[in-house]
């Protein structure tokens, strides 16, 4: 048994419709972008693999985020945090993949391969494979479980009961509220040793995608649940009581998903609306100082977390040296500074450009 997915309330269906606003709005502002979308939408993909990470104790350092989650190879291939990110990223472009596959079908190797790919560098988890043990959570403050999960023997065939319904759809449920249900039952299933709170979220995205909600990165929570991983906890607590009981009413999680979900939409479209107003402002920066145009790339980069010479090479296309050469010139123009040597070199905007693009930010919203 699983849980049933609740009937909408008319306050519940109101906060639908303004997310369907949203998604139009968000869809129409995306076709109309510039250039600078490819780069904007890294900087989702880096941010949405970071945070769903650091809900379950991974950190790394945000410098390095964004050349991670775009395959960059580790520095230190045995350190548990990047390669938890570098993992999750991996498992992010998989559900991309799924989700653009005309032929897609739901079965358990879906989950299973995802959970692979999200946990592969936990081999002593048994990434891919369900547990075959009982599993609590534990409570952050000490005492009695957050949550037990089903015995082992129930997952298999509660996963496949998940998958089913995964496969068979609900025509009379709204795709975010589909989704949002997904996540709860993978995550209260709770079939792996580690990683359930990652594959729920990345299930979560998949049906999300497979909705044809925009792109993926456009969609996911992790930012929002990242951000509020207290309130998500408090959530699933709510709809949960503890452990498997799925004759509990879901509802406080839909609605708490479907509030993440609104959120999300209004920071995509700021960030939208920012970034060609950014980039429009360093285009005439570099224009100015009558710089070839791809240093805009650089310097949009160095605004996120930093750059390095391969992730600017790779997105301007360019030369390594070239790559270099023009680097140095931002970093000589006090654009940038440079960070660490050798392999971890990094550019990180300046204070004078980054108050500077705040400035105009600023002005322009003010103007708006």
């Amino acid at each position: 048994m699983i849980y049933a997915t609740p009937k909408p309330d008319a306050s519940l269906r109101a906060q639908l419709a303004a997310f369907e606003q949203l998604r139009d709005e968000l869809g129409a502002q995306a076709r109309a972008a510039g250039p600078w979308l490819g780069s904007l939408r890294r900087q989702w993909r880096a941010s949405c693999a970071e945070s769903s990470i650091e809900i379950e104790g991974f950190r790394v350092p945000r410098e390095e985020t964004l050349a991670i989650a775009s395959g960059a190879e580790l520095l230190d291939p045995t350190d548990v945090d990047r390669m938890a990110l570098s993992s999750y990223a991996r498992a992010m472009d998989h559900v991309g993949v799924m989700a653009a596959d005309e032929r897609f079908e739901w079965v358990e190797r879906v989950v299973l391969d995802l959970h692979f790919d999200a946990c592969y560098f936990q081999k002593d988890k048994d990434p891919g494979q369900y547990r075959t043990h009982g599993i609590e959570v534990t409570s952050p403050g000490g005492g009695p479980p957050a949550y037990v999960g089903p015995p082992a023997d129930d997952v298999p065939e509660l996963m496949r009961e998940v998958v089913r319904w995964l496969g068979a759809g609900e025509p009379d449920a709204h795709l975010v509220v589909r989704a949002a249900m997904a996540h709860l039952h993978v995550v209260s299933v709770h079939p792996f040793r580690d990683g359930n709170g990652r594959i729920a979220r990345l299930i979560q995205s998949l049906v999300l995608a497979l909705g044809g909600l925009l792109a993926p990165d456009f969609v996911t929570i992790e930012e929002y649940l990242g951000e509020n991983t207290s309130a998500y906890y408090a959530a699933l607590g709510e709809a949960q009581g503890g452990s498997y009981q799925p004759q509990r009413d879901p509802m406080p999680f839909v609605r708490f998903c479907v509030d993440a979900h609104l959120e999300q939409a209004r920071r995509r479209l700021r960030q939208l609306n920012d970034a060609g107003e950014r980039w429009g402002y360093l285009v005439r920066l570099v224009e100015q100082r009558g710089w070839p145009d791809r240093l805009v790339i650089a310097l949009e980069q160095s605004l996120f977390h930093g750059t390095d010479r391969a992730t600017y090479a790779e997105e301007a296309d360019v030369s390594a040296p070239t790559a270099s050469t023009d680097l140095r010139r931002l970093a000589d123009a006090g654009l940038v500074r440079r960070r660490g040597r050798g392999p971890a070199t990094r550019y990180v905007a300046s204070e004078q450009l980054a108050d500077e693009v705040g400035r105009w930010l600023g002005g322009h919203a003010h103007r708006g």
